[in-house]
C-alpha cells in the first residue's frame, strides 16, 4: 500500500496516466496529476476522489513542452510538499508535422524527452528527502528500431513523425539508465517500462477521429490493450515491494525485459545527458548528481 506516500504523475488526465493515478490513489497515495487542460485536470481529480474515496488528490496544470512551465511546476510542487516518493514521467505525444516548442525546440524531443529530464532533475531534492524515492519513465517498444541521430536531434533536415517518436522513446531509456548509474549510491531508484500498444488519446492532437478509428481497429483484432492494463506496470513499479531497491531496469507486463542494444550505449547516454543539460540550462553537478561510472545496476 502507499499510505503516507506522495506521487506525482505527468500526463495524468487521460489514458494510462489517469488509470495509474486512480490505482495509486486507491492504494492510499497522496496523488498529484499534471495536465495541460484545467477542465480535464478538474474532471480527473473529481473522478478519482469519487471512485477512489481518497480526498488527497490534486492537480497541477502545465504544458511540459515548455521549460518555463516545467520550472513553475517544480516550484509549485515544492511549495506543496517536502518529499516526493514516486515520480511518474508519462506525458507524451506524437506530432504529424514538425512543430517547435515555446523554447524553439522540436516538439517531440522537447516534450517526450527534455520534459522528463528537466522535471526529474528539478525534483531530485524532494525525491532524496524521502526514504526511498522511485522514478518511473514511460518509454515504448517503439524504441526498438530507433537510433540517436545526434547530427539532427531537432529533425531539421527531415521530419517523419514515427521516427521522431521512436527516437524520443529511445532517449527515455538512455536517460533512465544514465540516471540510474548516477544515483546508484542513493536511495532513489530509476526504472523504465513499455505499456504495450494501448488504446489512448496518443495522437489525438493530430485528429481525434484518426486516433479513435485506430484504437477501435487495433482493439478489435486484439493488438491493443486497455489503459488499465497498460497502466499495470506503472502501478507495479510505483508500489510493489519486490522492486524495492531495483534500479536501471526496463519492464514489460511488470517483468524485467530486454531493451535494444542502442538503448544500452553508454557513450550515447552520456552524450544525450550533456546535450540535455545544454538545452535546458541545468548543470546537474550543482544539483548533486555525480557523473556515472558506466556500470549499470541490475534491476
Amino acid at each position: 500500500m502507499l499510505q503516507g506516500k506522495t506521487v506525482l504523475i505527468t500526463g495524468g488526465t487521460s489514458g494510462i496516466g489517469a488509470a495509474a493515478a486512480l490505482e495509486l490513489a486507491l492504494m492510499g497515495a497522496r496523488t498529484y496529476v499534471v495536465g495541460r487542460s484545467r477542465e480535464r485536470c478538474e474532471s480527473t481529480v473529481r473522478h478519482i476522489k469519487r471512485v477512489g474515496g481518497n480526498p488527497d488528490v490534486e492537480y497541477f496544470r502545465a504544458d511540459l513542452s515548455s521549460q518555463t512551465e516545467i520550472r513553475r511546476l517544480a516550484d509549485d510542487f515544492k511549495r506543496k510538499s517536502g518529499t516526493l516518493d514516486v515520480l511518474v514521467n508519462n506525458a507524451g505525444a506524437v506530432f504529424a508535422k514538425r512543430r517547435l516548442s515555446a523554447d524553439g525546440l522540436e516538439m517531440t524531443f522537447a516534450l517526450n524527452h527534455l520534459g522528463y529530464f528537466l522535471l526529474t532533475v528539478l525534483l531530485l531534492d524532494r525525491l532524496k528527502a524521502g526514504p526511498s524515492g522511485r522514478i518511473i519513465v514511460v518509454s515504448s517498444h517503439a524504441h526498438e528500431n530507433a537510433t540517436m541521430d545526434f547530427d539532427d536531434l531537432q529533425c531539421e533536415h527531415h521530419y517523419e513523425r514515427l521516427k521522431a517518436y521512436a527516437q524520443s522513446k529511445l532517449a527515455n531509456l538512455l536517460f533512465t539508465y544514465e540516471l540510474a548509474r548516477r544515483l546508484q549510491e542513493t536511495s532513489i531508484t530509476v526504472n523504465a517500462l513499455t505499456p504495450g500498444a494501448v488504446a489512448t488519446r496518443l495522437g489525438s492532437n493530430n485528429g481525434w477521429l484518426k486516433a479513435k478509428v485506430r484504437n477501435l481497429v487495433y482493439r478489435a483484432n486484439g493488438s491493443m490493450v486497455s489503459p488499465e492494463r497498460g497502466a499495470s506496470t506503472i502501478v507495479h513499479l510505483a508500489s510493489a515491494s519486490k522492486v524495492e531497491g531495483a534500479t536501471g531496469g526496463y519492464y514489460r507486463d511488470s517483468k524485467v525485459s530486454n531493451s535494444s542494444d542502442a538503448s544500452r550505449n553508454i557513450g550515447d547516454a552520456r552524450r544525450l545527458w550533456d546535450v540535455s543539460e545544454q538545452l535546458t540550462g541545468v548543470t546537474s553537478v550543482l544539483l548533486g548528481i555525480p557523473a556515472s561510472d558506466g556500470v549499470l545496476p541490475h534491476p
